[in-house]
């Protein structure tokens, strides 16, 4: 497993991170806490090192805290979540910073985050959502400071909106984001635009998420694909959107001259190439994920021409509206 900085000043994680809301029982059917704990087990035999959680992934906090007690001699990088005080969906524009994240809010969403993971401190503190406009205003960053001064967090960062990448760039050249997490794969390219050279730019370290697009990048979506019942993934690919994905998905795997069981593994050394990425974090609850993109760490690069390709395979759609 390669490991990377977490930006200018952070500390070195791995480049394949953890993402744990699927070990939640909420939106992702057919979650346990046994298989779970296994799974984050086995990441960590294998040198994952960056586990990002959040409040409002239900019980994944708490299976992380048991798999991390069960291994106490491990240093782990833990990243969590905030969510606003009002339902994320309604933390928009418009909305002033004092009604989504007072500053007393953000403190007891981190006090039930240690209680849930069972540690005195978390490594990274996000905000799960994130207007520009609230820059400089309201008490957050007052109570980030103190929290940090307390030993609480050790670093804050933000969660960028789906699709929205350019919605934290004011608030990402005071200095004050350690790191910035964000939706980035072959199609949705739009970080790389101006989020990334920022982040390259005043050495803010990048998690990106989605590296997959929900599955859609490992060519397994066709027609007529289904989940379990009760499993969000029906209505993130309702509709025609299947036959959508498989249509980008033959002309994806043509272009690039592989074969179709190949392309999990392209898209997340696509992530990879990222500028100032510093990890990719996956959702694995199963031991042959976890093996399989850990292993992806080992492999060479994407060159130049593979890039390129990539490129312009670009794809403006946001499913989850």
């Amino acid at each position: 497993m390669r490991n990377r900085e977490l930006g200018r000043t952070g500390p070195t994680v791995s480049e394949i991170g953890y993402g744990a809301w699927g070990l939640g029982q909420g939106a992702w059917v057919g979650a346990d806490d046994d298989s779970g704990v296994r799974a984050l087990h086995r990441a960590l035999d294998l040198g994952v090192t960056f586990i990002d959680t959040a409040r409002a992934y239900d019980r994944s906090e708490r299976v992380v805290g048991r798999a991390l007690r069960e291994r106490p001699g491990d240093s782990v990088f833990v990243a969590t979540k905030a969510g606003p005080k009002v339902p994320v969906s309604l933390a928009t524009s418009g909305l002033d910073p004092m009604e989504t994240f007072p500053g007393a809010h953000l403190r007891a969403s981190l006090e039930t985050s240690l209680r849930e993971l069972g540690r005195d401190h978390v490594d990274l503190l996000q905000l799960h959502t994130w207007e520009d406009e609230w820059t400089g205003r309201g008490d957050l960053l007052e109570t980030v400071a103190d929290l940090k001064q307390e030993g609480k967090i050790r670093y804050f960062g933000i969660s960028v909106k789906d699709h929205q990448p350019e919605n934290v760039l004011s608030v990402l050249r005071t200095g004050v984001l350690d790191t910035v997490q964000v939706i980035y794969n072959i199609f949705e390219q739009a970080p790389a635009d101006a989020l990334l050279p920022a982040c390259e730019e005043h050495g803010v370290g990048v998690i990106v998420r989605v590296a997959l697009d929900e599955g859609a990048l490992t060519g397994t979506v066709r027609p007529g694909v289904a989940f379990p019942e009760g499993d969000w993934r029906n209505w993130y690919f309702r509709d025609d959107r299947p036959a959508q994905v498989a249509s980008r998905v033959d002309a994806l795997v043509a272009d690039l001259g592989i074969e179709p069981a190949e392309l999990p593994s392209v898209a997340l050394r696509f992530a990879l190439a990222g500028q100032a990425v510093s990890t990719v974090i996956v959702g694995m609850r199963s031991l042959a994920n976890v093996e399989r993109n850990a292993a992806l760490s080992d492999e060479p690069p994407l060159t130049a021409e593979q890039l390129a390709i990539l490129a312009e395979h670009r794809w403006e759609k946001n499913f989850y509206s």
